[in-house]
């Protein structure tokens, strides 16, 4: 627009067009001149730069912006067409101008190329810096999680103790897996402690009645007896062949009890109704609470089917009922109620009404060969097996048992179990 600005009609009024040169703007690029044309439609060409033959006729058809190459220099292109006379005079002729402007690029490049090198090498210097003090920041950030490891590498089964480390504890990011850490290691410790008991609790148990079967077979053959003498020393033996059997079998109930609630054994089973179980096992101990002058008293709320194996349902029910007879004073009732909660779960609900379990017991009442009574022997309180294969039972159908006693008002055994979807 500045060429086309030096365009004008002469003082004199003539109708000819003067272009003058001597206003010509500098060139962007030093050692290299530009190159300017300009044309009237009607007049040809009035003004141009002595070298503008290297791009005049390359221009000819061209509009706007382009980039062309002459002489082997790079240009940059501008064309505009049908421009108008700036500088005219009251009744001049309305001529229509044509500028072809080109500027070298050699500095431009050169100075694009600087430009790119300064940004690659500042670029290398930033990135550089932020990756140090990114790995520095990762590496400080990593070190609270590095003092936890470290210190988790030190538990082991003789060595429970755990340390948060104080970097981990004030680390927002790492409380919770902190928190999870702590529980996992609590419930494994009391898990191989269960597993230690379990296994000095069965050695004990497994140890009396084979010492006592050991000492009636020792005292038959210490000398010769008469054949009523050894018929007695063999009742005995197998009164105790017996109750090693009972508790062997027991054992292995809970086993495979725990065996199904941890999915390692798998059976074909089918909807059942959960009611007649109970009526099952209240069958099976009507002697008993005849003997113990204990009525049981059995109320259904509703009928409830459940998806699972009657055999294992009627274990529970007599080890529950059988505890209840056995803690109840004579002549008191147990109560024995299913029904069905609003969560699509049975709930059987078994209370009696004798002492008041203490709290510190009440947790360990489901733990294997536990006896709330040390007192009570073997023949009177059994072998601390029966609730923990209840509760492994339950847990194995996707239920859950739990224990409640208040002052005065008895002990209650509640099992939720889920129902059969329709």
């Amino acid at each position: 627009m500045s060429v086309a600005a030096l365009v004008r009609f002469p003082e004199d009024g003539s109708r000819r067009l003067v272009f003058d040169e001597s206003l010509i703007p500098h060139p962007i690029d030093g050692p290299q001149t530009d190159i300017y044309q300009v044309s009237v439609d009607d007049l040809g060409i009035i003004g141009r730069s002595p070298n503008s033959h290297n791009l005049a006729t390359a221009c000819n058809n061209l509009s706007g912006f382009s980039s062309l190459t002459a002489g082997g220099i790079p240009y940059r292109v501008l064309c505009l067409h049908k421009l108008p006379i700036l500088d005219r005079e009251e009744n001049q002729p309305a001529y229509a101008l044509s500028v072809l402007y080109a500027a070298p690029l050699w500095q431009v490049q050169r100075e694009q190329r600087a430009a790119g090198v300064y940004i690659a090498l500042a670029s290398l210097v930033l990135m550089t810096g932020t990756t140090l003090f990114a790995l520095r920041g990762v590496s400080r950030g990593l070190l609270p999680l590095h003092h936890l490891a470290s210190q988790a590498a030190h538990v082991s089964a003789q060595q429970w103790e755990f340390q948060t480390p104080p970097d981990a504890e004030l680390t927002a990011e790492l409380r919770p897996l902190t928190q999870a850490m702590q529980t996992m290691l609590q419930r494994l410790q009391t898990s191989f402690t269960q597993q230690r008991e379990f296994l000095g609790n069965a050695a004990h148990e497994l140890k009396t009645p084979v010492a006592i079967l050991k000492s009636t077979l020792q005292m038959l053959v210490q000398k010769q007896r008469t054949s009523s003498e050894y018929e007695v020393g063999i009742r005995q033996a197998l009164d105790d062949m017996e109750r090693l059997e009972k508790l062997l079998r027991w054992m292995l109930r809970l086993a495979r009890a725990e065996q199904w609630a941890y999915g390692t054994l798998r059976r074909d089973i089918g909807p059942i109704n959960l009611a007649s179980t109970c009526e099952a096992g209240i069958e099976a101990l009507r002697g008993l609470a005849q003997v113990h002058d204990n009525a049981i008293q059995f109320t259904v709320d509703r009928d409830v089917m459940c998806i699972a194996d009657p055999e294992d349902l009627e274990t529970v029910w007599v080890n529950l009922l059988e505890n209840a007879i056995r803690h109840s004073p004579s002549g008191a009732p147990i109560s024995m109620r299913v029904s069905a909660n609003g969560n699509h779960r049975a709930r059987v609900v078994v209370q009696n009404e004798g002492e008041s379990i203490p709290a510190v017991e009440l947790e360990r009442i489901f733990e294997r060969f536990h006896r709330g009574d040390p007192s009570r022997t073997r023949e009177t309180g059994g072998f601390g097996l029966g609730l923990a294969i209840a509760k492994a039972l339950v847990e194995a159908y996707g239920g859950t048992i739990s224990a409640n006693s208040e002052g005065g008002k008895g002990t209650t055994i509640t099992v939720e179990l889920p129902l059969q979807k329709t």
